[in-house]
This record gives structure tokens, C-alpha cells and sequence, in this order.
């Protein structure tokens, strides 16, 4: 294996707690909730968080999430052209009123899902990137698999109620962790307002569905959700300094008491716990050598922050963390495949592991530059 040991400061690890403990009952009126750091996925409070509830809108996550990846991988655009179906028209529930045929940019269609939660505008944006709703469901699950959301099933990609669509709190802060790996989001999530339509003799009002976007500080996302069967759900998200938390609640009986409690899991972790980064977005943090590539060696950047979460105040044995690659990489690597780990410790103990994947595809190297590689070693040795 190859490690890169580097320190940083003396500081204490927050723990995560039991499964099924926390020192208070933070969220008395929720049927399910968890509480947890965005960037080191540490749990700080939990309370039935892997019960299979009906979601509700929050499956809309799910729906943004592969909306936003398809656009890093540049499959879409956010100017590219949606064409609302009838099917699509004819969603009920919360929607944005999309005629059949009309015509809105990939970044409109978002905003109506972000803000307005519109059943109508997921559906077409779904079609847009799998063809068919059934077929993106079936992407919605793939997704879920991979990110081992075990307690979730997706029937359909807006949360209108349907036999055996559930998923838990704990999984809905896995994948509302992985939207937020896409900074961009939060500038749809986090507007408390804006329009559909401008310019029209019909503009469409777009109005917040979290109102914590407006009156909690920091708070800028995530989705609000509604059903007779699900009651009222909340995953949210809020940053101050480097902190960034999501929360989420489900089975809440009302607006104000989810809102509320949501509020006070996020006042208690910005009170208690600190962030501190290990990288951030962008920083180097080795290089891999890739056995018969096309290129024998690729330079590793941080594709996110890392960081772990601490407890404010207290003190503790030095943390450290290594970079471990695999040594045996072979050529051909595809973007995204794992090729190791960044561990952090304290003393002996793992306190935490992030995945690295591979930032480039690599092919395999024809034999004349594998010769030309060789010889130039044999030259280039003693």
C-alpha cells in the first residue's frame, strides 16, 4: 500500500452515537430524524433513522441528484430545451402548471422542482434524462443501491403516494450529502422566491416550500415534503463558518413543529461541534501510478472537501491521516472507479474513510510506448 501520513491539529473526535441513543429526544414529535455533518457523514443525533417511511416529496432529492450529476458529466445543460408530455401535465399535487408541449430550460424545470416542489416538472425532467419515468426510477434505484441506501425504494421520481415507495431518514441524508456535493444546487434550493415565465402574459410565482431559507441563518436548502400518509418531512440543510449540517425529519405533524424542530437539531450542533478540514476542494493529495496506461501516473485532487467534525473545546491525541492507493492499478481505469482511501486516525483508531476514485479514464497503453517507457527506464537507471 502506499501512505502519505500528514498531521493536523490536536483536537477531539465527536463521536457518533449508539444506533437508537442520543443524550435528548431533540425531535419529541417526529416519527424518524437524524442529524448529521454534510461533509463527514458523521451522525449526530439519530431516532428511528433507518425506519421505511413514505418520503413524500423528498424523494425529489433522488430527482435533482441525478439531474445535477448528468450535468457535471456534461450528458445535459442547464439551457437545454425540456418539452413538458401530457403525462407530465398531468401531474397533480404541487406543480408549476406545465402546459402539454411547453418548452422551459433545464434550469427553469429545476427551480420549479427546488422551489415549488413541482410533481409536473420532475416528471419532464425525468423524461428528459431517462427517456421515460419508469426507466429514470430505475436510475433512481441504481443510484440508491450504489450509495448504499438500503432502507429506500423509488415507485416514481416526484412522491406522490404509491405502494412501496419508502425510504428513510437515514438514507435521505445520504443522498441529500451527495446533492450537496454539487455547490450549485444551493443556489436554486437556497432562493426564497423567484419566476417562471418572465415576460409573459403569465409570469409563475416560485415560492419557497422550506421558509427556513428565509428564516434560519445559514439555512439554504434542502426539500420540504407533504402527504396525508407521510405527514410533514423536511430534509434541510445550513452552513455557518465550516460547518455544514443536514437534518432531517419525517412524520412531523405540522409545519411549525417540523420547522421548529429541525431548528433546534441545528442550533445544538452549531453550538456543540466544529468542522475541521483535513483538504479542501481542489487540493492535491497525491498521485496514483497506473501500471501499462497511456499515462503511468495521475495527479489526485481533492474532488470535495474532507473534513472531520469535532467537538468544541475538547482536547485530544494528535489526528492524523494517509492516503492509501491501491498499488496494483491496472490499465484500462474509468473515471469514477475506486482506486483507494483517505483514513483518518487518532492514535490506533480509524476514525473515519473517504472513497477515492479516479479523477480520468485511462487506456491501455499500446506496446511501443509500454518499449519506450521501459528503455527509458534501463537509460534513466544507475
Amino acid at each position: 500500500m502506499v501512505t502519505v501520513a500528514l498531521m493536523i491539529p490536536t483536537v477531539a473526535w465527536a463521536k457518533e452515537p449508539a444506533p437508537g441513543k442520543a443524550v435528548t429526544d431533540m425531535a419529541p414529535s417526529a416519527k424518524s430524524a437524524i442529524l448529521m455533518d454534510a461533509d463527514s457523514g458523521t451522525v449526530i443525533y439519530q431516532k428511528n433513522s433507518n425506519a421505511a417511511l413514505p418520503p413524500a416529496s423528498i424523494t425529489k432529492i433522488m430527482t435533482m441528484l441525478l439531474v445535477m450529476e448528468a450535468i457535471d458529466e456534461g450528458r445535459l445543460k442547464l439551457t437545454d430545451k425540456v418539452q413538458a408530455s401530457e403525462y407530465a401535465s398531468s401531474m397533480g399535487g404541487s406543480q408549476i402548471f406545465l402546459e402539454p408541449g411547453e418548452e422551459m430550460s433545464v434550469e427553469e424545470m429545476l427551480k420549479g422542482v427546488a422551489l415549488a416542489s413541482g410533481n409536473d416538472a420532475s416528471v419532464a425532467l425525468a423524461e428528459k434524462l431517462g427517456g421515460s419515468e419508469q426507466q429514470f426510477v430505475a436510475m433512481m434505484n441504481e443510484k440508491a443501491e450504489l450509495l448504499g441506501m438500503k432502507n429506500t425504494k423509488f415507485v416514481n421520481c416526484n412522491g406522490l403516494p404509491a405502494e412501496g415507495h419508502v425510504s428513510s431518514a437515514h438514507d435521505i441524508a445520504i443522498m441529500s450529502r451527495e446533492l450537496l456535493k454539487y455547490e450549485g444546487i444551493t443556489k436554486y434550493t437556497g432562493l426564497y422566491q423567484d419566476y417562471l415565465r418572465k415576460g409573459s402574459p403569465k409570469p409563475f410565482w416560485l415560492v419557497n416550500t422550506n421558509k427556513l431559507v428565509r428564516f434560519y441563518s445559514g439555512a439554504d436548502g434542502l426539500k420540504t415534503g407533504f402527504t396525508s400518509e407521510a405527514k410533514f418531512c423536511l430534509s434541510a440543510t445550513a452552513r455557518r463558518d465550516n460547518l455544514r449540517l443536514i437534518a432531517v425529519v419525517m412524520g412531523e405533524p405540522n409545519t411549525k413543529t417540523r420547522n421548529a424542530e429541525v431548528s433546534h437539531l441545528f442550533d445544538y450542533a452549531f453550538a456543540q461541534y466544529t468542522n475541521v478540514p483535513i483538504y479542501k476542494k481542489g487540493d492535491p493529495i497525491g498521485t496514483l501510478s497506473v501500471e501499462k496506461g497511456k499515462v503511468d501516473r495521475i495527479p489526485l485532487t481533492a474532488k470535495h472537501s474532507y473534513s472531520i467534525l469535532l467537538k468544541k473545546g475538547d482536547a485530544g491525541k494528535g489526528i492524523r491521516h494517509e492516503l492509501v492507493l491501491d498499488p496494483n492499478v491496472k490499465a484500462p481505469i474509468e473515471i469514477g472507479q475506486p482506486i483507494g482511501k483517505l483514513v483518518v486516525f487518532r492514535g490506533a483508531d480509524v476514525l473515519t474513510e473517504f472513497p477515492v476514485e479516479s479523477p480520468m479514464a485511462v487506456g491501455r497503453a499500446g506496446w511501443w510506448t509500454l518499449l519506450r517507457r521501459t528503455t527509458g527506464h534501463l537509460f534513466l537507471s544507475d
